[in-house]
């Protein structure tokens, strides 16, 4: 029997990731599988991309790191960029979208968003078809798997749902929770790489963490004005804050014009 620690979306937030690894390490858990997004939104992308790679067995892609590396020249990428580097970009460029496995007869698929891509968002309210979709192989999956459970990120919400003996679960995120603010992550144990029945279960953990000193941490680093701005709202109250971002963008293109 072994216990797998699943997180994601840390998003640059060291005190967030800290308090999360510090409970793996309390629960002695050996094996730890990353959805992504590991930079953007918080100060701390290079530590935070830097401690995933050394201790992560697997590392996936998210959308925040693709458009990171390959997404438009919008300007509160500049600075991120400026901080990662080339040698790190070009990590998060090449990290594998999807990861399969077996664990007690279960077919687990974990990929950070959807079997779309990356940048393709699946809610939590979405309708059950919507849902059962994600278990479908395409193009962006590969059709050499046939998955019964599902784990992924993006949406920083945690859930778990049971569909006709699927299973879909959500790990929520490390460093940018949108539903409490609190650092979640998922444990998932069972007889790892074995295709006969077993005991299986998924467990969802939240931790409190210092936000004050992510906010510091932020502020020290002189992000730029509207992102800290977002950050310590999101941080604070757990909500959404990515429209009020877009408008300020728009806002922006319309004064150069």
């Amino acid at each position: 029997m072994e216990k797998i620690a699943i997180i994601s979306d840390i998003h640059g937030n060291l005190p967030a990731l800290e308090t999360v690894l510090k409970d793996i390490k309390k629960r002695n858990i050996k094996r730890i599988f990353c959805l992504g997004d590991l930079v953007g939104k918080g100060p701390d992308s290079v530590k935070a991309t830097d401690i995933c790679r050394e201790i992560c067995e697997v590392v996936l892609l998210g959308n925040w790191d693709y458009f990171m590396t390959d997404g438009g020249d919008f300007p509160m990428f500049r600075w991120y960029r400026q901080q990662i580097g080339k040698e790190r970009l070009d990590y998060l460029r090449n990290l594998t979208p999807v990861f399969n496995f077996y664990i007690s007869g279960r077919k687990v698929r974990l990929y950070h968003a959807s079997h779309i891509g990356v940048a393709h968002r699946v809610q939590m309210y979405d309708p059950e078809d919507k849902h059962l979709a994600m278990f479908t192989n395409t193009e962006f999956t590969g059709d050499d798997f046939q998955p019964d459970t599902i784990g992924y990120g993006d949406i920083h919400r945690t859930y778990l749902k049971n569909m006709k003996g699927k299973v879909l679960f959500n790990a929520g995120s490390v460093g940018n929770p949108l539903d409490e603010p609190t650092a979640a992550y998922v444990i998932i144990e069972g007889n790892y790489g074995e295709n006969k029945p077993g005991y299986f279960s998924i467990q969802t953990i939240r931790l409190p963490y210092d936000i004050e000193l992510a906010i510091k941490q932020a502020r020290d680093a002189a992000m730029p004005r509207i992102e800290l701005k977002l950050y310590e709202e999101e941080l604070r109250t757990s909500l959404y804050r990515r429209d009020e971002l877009m408008k300020a963008w728009e806002r922006k293109k319309k004064k150069q014009k």
